[in-house]
């Protein structure tokens, strides 16, 4: 919509803001990160029970470690600020947005993507997923999938309000309630 008032281009009101003041001052830190002078390091890690060595940035997210450099790319870039989910891996078993973790910060810590959970889909987390037919767009799914596969690790037996705690991760095609049920069936498994 043109507004010839003010001379500037507006969105219409129905259009939601995408990104907050904060989410935008993290991804300008970001870049200006990006911008600085740039030295690569040997870094050793741990992925998926397989050691490996990769020359990068001490500031490059593990992410990108995992899909640039090891060629692991079921784990997904989705915002780059943390804030979907889509790129949840394990780090000692724990759910961590693998887009804002700098390589520099895993250390000797065991990493799990989704292709180390199980090579033929047999974990209880995936077969729950297949069973109740989750996946929409599927974008999402291995980000969820690790992230739940951290929640019943810590807690076997979720409440619904336990899933709403720990799940923060976003589905664009609003796939919640199949996910909910394959918590619970997985959990049930």
């Amino acid at each position: 919509m043109y507004d010839q008032a003010s001379s500037l281009t507006v969105a219409p009101a129905f259009v939601p803001a995408i990104l907050d003041l904060e989410s935008i001052a993290a991804l300008v830190s970001i870049y200006k990160a990006r911008a600085k002078p740039r030295s690569s390091m040997a870094y050793k890690l741990k992925v998926n029970g397989t050691e490996h060595s990769v020359e990068v940035d001490s500031d490059t997210p593990l992410l990108w470690v995992l899909r640039d450099n090891l060629g692991l790319t079921g784990t997904k870039f989705g915002c780059g600020i943390s804030m979907c989910g889509a790129c949840t891996v394990h780090i000692n078993g724990a759910a961590t947005r693998s887009c804002v973790t700098p390589i520099s910060s895993v250390g000797a810590a065991a990493v799990t993507t989704i292709e180390g959970l199980s090579a033929d889909r047999s974990h209880k987390v995936q077969q729950a997923w297949i069973a109740e037919d989750v996946p929409q767009c599927g974008y999402c799914q291995t980000g969820m999938i690790m992230a739940v596969t951290a929640l019943l690790a810590q807690t076997p037996k979720p409440t619904d309000s336990q899933i709403n705690t720990a799940i923060s991760n976003i589905c664009r095609c609003g796939t919640y309630q199949r996910i909910r049920r394959a918590i619970h069936r997985a959990a049930a498994a």
